[in-house]
């Protein structure tokens, strides 16, 4: 929603204490207060949305008479571009996600963070004085009786172009003395949320392409290579059959759209069952589902039905023309290790998933075709499982000296 480039003016938290000229006398301890809570306290705080409600109350016994704050702070995430906030006297804190698109994009521009982010400068509105159609949110602030609007830049030194605003219904708006405040404090609410920002968007990263709790273990320091963390667990392992085939004569952006169809079917019932995916493979991906304590029938469990789920919605999906022509995945289930290990050279390292069991799984699925099955288990798998699977014979695995146990889901017993 944002722009995100090089800042038009100095990022907002490069500070020359000139903004403390202008501070009423007598004021300037408990604004010093305010930006040392910031610093403090307030960057602390686990939720943005709190430390905008913690700054407007704070503003507010500084004699501030703001009625409601926002914040447009740019995201960089896979489902939004930006987040809003949104303070206000009678109702608190709300949140808001700017999605990706032309929606967004064409909010930005009939909005007043446009023009600041422009010029550089503040904008002071009298809302009396105001056309309703110089901004798409003026007509409201009126209807709701605001009386002043101030809207200032947020310039990080990432380059991005965020903003912060402030609303009054008081009859003598903001004073000269109000404003003086808020230049002296903005400085350093623009430090803390860059921190705070950046700090997230590393956490979204992260979560978004190495998986939840692969993430959790880089940002706690796992990343020298040859690192390595077992993990027993149900593996599932899931492709797409005749992917090369089905894409063949499709552009990389139709090819592209068919694969996230399809994870769409496989994903969320993966992660409705508490499974983790933790790598897509070209057309497929490798999910485990973790022991957790004593239940070790759990995770096999989950990753069945977490399976059977998804090729149901593989089974809507065509029903419904989703896929350009129908489309079929071949999943096998496994019981054991998992391992993630740090592999690389130099600099560039991969935090993939390694060990015998996550190959066994993949060869397993390669006997999806040959016998004709969606959905194959092994023995190992089969142990941790109530109820009759059907038993497929043992098969020799490509790299495995032992054949193994292969089994399918016991047919529904009939309905008369």
């Amino acid at each position: 929603m944002l722009d995100r480039g090089p800042p038009q003016s100095p990022p907002t938290a490069e500070a020359d204490g000139s903004e403390a000229n202008d501070v009423p006398f007598g004021a300037l301890q408990q604004c010093v207060a305010l930006r040392d809570w910031l610093l403090s306290e307030g960057a602390r705080m686990p939720n943005a949305e709190d430390l905008l409600a913690g700054l407007a109350e704070r503003l507010i016994d500084l004699g501030v008479p703001v009625d409601r704050a926002t914040t447009a702070i740019d995201a960089l995430h896979s489902e939004y571009s930006g987040v809003g906030r949104f303070w206000t006297r009678e109702s608190g804190s709300t949140v808001r996600l700017f999605p990706h698109g032309d929606a967004s994009d064409k909010a930005y521009r009939e909005s007043p963070f446009q023009t600041v982010h422009e010029t550089g400068e503040w904008l002071i509105l009298d809302l009396s004085e105001t056309p309703s159609d110089a901004y798409a949110v003026i007509p409201d602030l009126k209807a709701e009786g605001y009386r002043h609007y101030i809207v200032a830049p947020l310039f990080f030194t990432n380059g991005t172009r965020n903003g912060i605003t402030f609303a009054t219904r008081s009859e003598d708006g903001f004073r000269d003395e109000d404003v003086a405040i808020l230049r002296f404090v903005i400085p350093t609410l623009a430090a803390v949320m860059e921190m705070r920002s950046i700090n997230k968007q590393l956490d979204h990263v992260l979560r978004i392409y190495v998986g939840d709790e692969p993430h959790k273990a880089i940002l706690a320091g796992s990343i020298r290579r040859g690192h390595v963390q077992r993990i027993r667990s149900a593996i599932l392992f899931a492709d797409m059959r005749d992917y090369t085939r089905i894409s063949a004569e499709m552009t990389p952006e139709e090819a592209v759209d068919l694969l996230n169809i399809f994870f769409d079917c496989l994903v969320p019932a993966i992660e409705r069952e508490g499974g983790e995916v933790l790598k897509y493979l070209g057309d497929g991906l490798l999910a485990i589902f973790r022991e957790r304590g004593d239940d070790l029938g759990g995770a096999a469990k989950g990753a069945l039905t977490a399976a059977q789920s998804a090729l149901a919605a593989i089974d809507e999906a065509n029903g419904l023309g989703r896929f350009a022509q129908p489309v079929a995945a071949g999943i096998a289930l496994h019981h054991g290790e998992a391992a993630y290990g740090n592999v690389g050279s130099g600099a560039r390292l991969d935090f993939t998933v390694i060990g015998r069991d996550v190959n066994l799984a993949s060869r397993l699925a390669r006997l999806n075709r040959t016998l004709g099955e969606p959905l194959l288990m092994s023995k190992p798998f089969v142990d941790f499982l109530w109820g009759d699977p059907v038993s497929l014979g043992t098969h020799a695995l490509d790299g495995f000296a032992e054949p193994m146990g292969v089994f399918r889901p016991g047919r529904p017993a009939a309905t008369v």
